[in-house]
């Protein structure tokens, strides 16, 4: 079996972990012939990143679309553009060739037929392009991964693809439809999450608690009720109700919480992340 490569071209926190996750699977697997690799328009950064997985280096972003099997396109989303202009001669080419890589992006708005469109290609030669949308859990293996592929990707790629994102958390298929929704939820929900469990911490300082400890107790007490909406398949309304006693502790911060419009301001912010990124596909 020959090696697979995959290139990572932007070495920022998803990328590096996305490829932390991939290097994990294979250092765990007898057979695994997976290369992994890093470039980067800062170079040091690159370095770091390949230097803290025994990874490759690329020296340019040309270099690695030449050499790839895989390209995870880590960058941010108004970058994107330029990075697929300076890749698109050789992305053609090996199209036409019929070798063409399949181009991971996990940019936010960018959709498959506008990276397709952005590379330039004809009916002839129609790039195969998957996108992902991962979130930060995903550095220590814990993150939410959606994933859909154009009709050029064959189907023992795109499951070579799903099983490399294992790694990295959970995947789940979606149709590309969804992708602004996801980004909203749980692209962003990550920084929203941590605000909670940051003013929950808060809270237990206002009651005389610690700082250390009422950080403790807010981040377990939110990872351990995510864990039981998981893990038992109930809804967090019933979950909430088991704890909420008549006249008790819970139900008045419950009230709290309503005066304050939690809810409605919870379902805001993934509102204006959903529409933030219907934007960002619009934008030339």
């Amino acid at each position: 079996m020959e090696e697979i490569k995959i290139a990572c071209i932007g070495s920022g926190n998803m990328g590096f972990a996305l490829m932390k996750g991939i290097t994990a699977l294979n250092n765990g697997a007898a057979d695994a012939k997976t290369g992994v690799g890093f470039a980067d328009a800062y170079a040091e950064k690159a370095e770091a990143a390949a230097a803290a997985l025994k990874a490759e280096v690329f020296r340019s972003n040309t270099e690695a679309a030449e050499k790839a099997d895989f390209i995870f396109l880590a960058v941010k989303p108004q970058a994107l553009s330029g990075v697929l202009g300076e890749i698109a001669p050789v992305i053609q080419k090996r199209a036409m060739a019929g070798d063409a890589p399949l181009l991971v992006s996990m940019a936010a708005g960018w959709t498959i037929e506008k990276i397709q469109a952005a590379l330039g290609c004809n009916p002839a030669a129609k790039i195969p392009v998957a996108r992902i949308m991962p979130n930060t859990p995903a550095l220590i293996s814990k993150g939410m991964i959606a994933l859909a592929v154009s009709p050029e990707v064959p189907v023992e790629k795109a499951d070579m693809a799903e099983s490399m994102l294992k790694g990295a958390g959970i995947v789940d298929r979606v149709s590309e439809n969804y992708f602004n929704a996801v980004t909203g939820l749980s692209g962003s929900g990550p920084a929203f999450a941590c605000l909670f469990i940051e003013a929950l911490a808060d809270g237990g300082v206002l009651a005389g608690l610690p700082r250390d400890k009422a950080l403790r107790y807010a981040a377990q007490t939110v990872m351990g009720s995510a864990a039981m909406i998981l893990e038992t398949g109930k809804h967090p309304g019933e979950l909430k109700d088991m704890v909420a006693s008549p006249g008790g502790t819970t139900i008045a911060g419950v009230a709290a919480l309503e005066s304050a419009a939690f809810r409605a301001a919870a379902i805001q912010a993934v509102e204006a992340a959903w529409k933030r990124a219907e934007e960002l596909g619009k934008e030339k």
